[in-house]
């Protein structure tokens, strides 16, 4: 079924009339609306990061904080969004920087649930580069917590995942952790 076709049907079972002036160009707008934020979709991971690695002995931690991100719930299809924050200690190989806010849209561009995208950020990172360690945390403010359900409108998630020297060792942890919450230099 086409997909303006099931737009009309939607409008027509909340009770709109799909052929009112107002709302003819809205199963148009709705299908390109979505073709647009699931590009994640289209995204081809591997080949994203793959020109961009690159040979490089520096060892010390590499961070890019407050990643601004949208994603699409799968349970309800409404937003959640927020920040993401994400470093790893390369083991010889490094990407470059633009790539992990662009890794971070390639899985938010999905329908998703909050704990799987912090996943998929964290192990792409880990299996293209073998770093010594991974950290990825996310936070989130969800609209199906907020419009419906619990309706509670303060709520803020926040995701971890941390792999190798993140999850062993306490001071590579406690930097990591320091460093997304200093205060924002605008």
């Amino acid at each position: 079924m086409e997909t303006e076709t099931l737009v009309r049907d939607l409008l027509t079972f909340i009770g709109e009339d799909p052929d009112r002036k107002e709302l003819r160009k809205t199963p148009a707008r709705v299908t390109e609306m979505w073709h647009y934020i699931t590009r994640g979709y289209r995204t081809d991971v591997a080949a994203l990061l793959k020109d961009s690695v690159c040979d490089e002995p520096y060892s010390q931690m590499i961070m890019v904080r407050d990643i601004n991100y949208y994603s699409i719930c799968e349970h309800h299809l409404l937003p959640f969004y927020g920040k993401a924050h994400v470093a790893y200690i390369p083991n010889g190989k490094m990407i470059g920087l633009s790539k992990i806010p662009r890794l971070v849209d390639a899985f938010a561009c999905r329908l998703q649930i909050q704990e799987r995208l912090t996943n998929q950020i964290a192990e792409t990172l880990q299996d293209t580069l073998k770093p010594h360690g991974v950290a990825v945390v996310i936070e989130a403010t969800h609209l199906c917590m907020q419009m419906r359900g619990i309706e509670k409108q303060n709520a803020v998630v926040t995701t971890s995942a941390l792999f190798g020297a993140f999850r062993e060792d306490e001071r590579s942890r406690n930097e990591f952790l320091h460093l997304i919450g200093q205060a924002r230099v605008n």
